[in-house]
């Protein structure tokens, strides 16, 4: 599986970006499905996660209300939509997928498979 994340960019305080990630093939019923990012001198951190068929969602507690993650399975695409932006959002994102996720590992980076180059996301004050 390859993913291909695009999306970001430079945006003001209280600005919003969507970020959007192509899978090459269909993982929406079979994957977890992540955002991840990793601000410059930081281990890279979880920030919202889908399941298999897209039963559940999470987000961290920092984004939590300011974060909305989506797909289309048609496009074989995710999504996550970015409001009101603070400059701690600062970070690069990675999109990330796993087949063997369960519910207790989703917070883990190492627990996924594919990896997107990651887009970079950069929040003025």
């Amino acid at each position: 599986v390859q993913l291909q994340a695009s999306g970001g960019g430079l945006v003001q305080a209280g600005g919003s970006l969507r970020l959007s990630c192509a899978a090459s093939a269909r993982t929406f019923s079979s994957h977890y499905m992540g955002w991840f990012r990793q601000a410059a001198g930081k281990e890279r951190e979880f920030v919202a996660v889908v399941t298999r068929g897209g039963g559940s969602t999470d987000y961290a507690a920092s984004v939590k209300g300011r974060f909305t993650m989506s797909r289309d399975s048609a496009k074989n695409t995710m999504y996550l939509q970015m409001n009101t932006l603070e400059p701690g959002d600062t970070a690069v994102y990675y999109c990330a997928t796993s087949v063997r996720a369960i519910w207790s590992t989703r917070l883990d980076p190492n627990a996924y498979d594919y990896w997107g180059q990651g887009t970079l996301v950069t929040v003025s004050s």
